[in-house]
């Protein structure tokens, strides 16, 4: 049932992406910033025990921010170290200085790139989404 579900959905938003030349796409009105991914990881050449002696305090700053509300999820990354968050801003700029003035950023060893997350906007053209 779920996996018939699944297919569904997949072939519907297959249909919202047509391809080929000569289609026309139609216009998509913007969608709004929701949240914020950042993904952070050690700058290269940084020595390993710096980030150690500084991750504590890292650390309950973060913690900070989650019970905040301002870190939605949080994340390691599997592929590297580093962590991913998401957060609940809807401007680079303010979770740009809201990260570097974690304990990391304060000391240049940490850096995130920024994408701003939005709702789906494909999913405006299924019929009566206007």
């Amino acid at each position: 049932m779920k996996y018939g579900l699944a297919v569904t959905i997949a072939a519907t938003l297959a249909g919202l992406f047509p391809s080929g030349p000569g289609v026309a796409q139609p216009a998509n009105p913007p969608t709004p910033t929701t949240r914020i991914l950042a993904i952070g990881t050690v700058k290269p050449g940084v020595d390993p025990a710096a980030v150690r002696s500084i991750l504590p305090t890292e650390v309950r700053e973060t913690v900070k921010l989650y019970l905040d509300g301002k870190i939605d999820q949080w994340y390691s990354l599997q592929d590297r170290s580093g962590v991913a968050f998401i957060l609940n801003v809807t401007d680079s700029a303010t979770a740009h200085d809201m990260l570097e003035k974690l304990p990391l950023g304060q000391a240049h060893l940490m850096t995130f790139e920024l994408i701003p997350l939005a709702p789906l906007n494909p999913l405006r053209q299924l019929p009566g989404m206007h």
